[in-house]
């Protein structure tokens, strides 16, 4: 079982919170896009697509 702290929903929130709270400019932009297509991913059920478009959302940010 994997912890909670590693469920989809927990990610995409922490996700969420970091592009938010970050300052604008072109990473939050790239960021936003990225989270924007994990979000559709989601919605359709491509689990593998939301992880990946999730990891990019983060590395924008980095």
């Amino acid at each position: 079982m994997k912890p909670e702290t590693e469920s989809p929903a927990l990610t995409m929130t922490g996700i969420k919170s970091a592009c938010d709270k970050a300052p604008a400019g072109p990473k939050k932009d790239a960021a936003l896009r990225h989270y924007r297509a994990a979000e559709k991913a989601r919605t359709a059920k491509k689990h593998t697509e939301m992880n990946k478009e999730l990891g990019a959302a983060k590395q924008a940010l980095a």
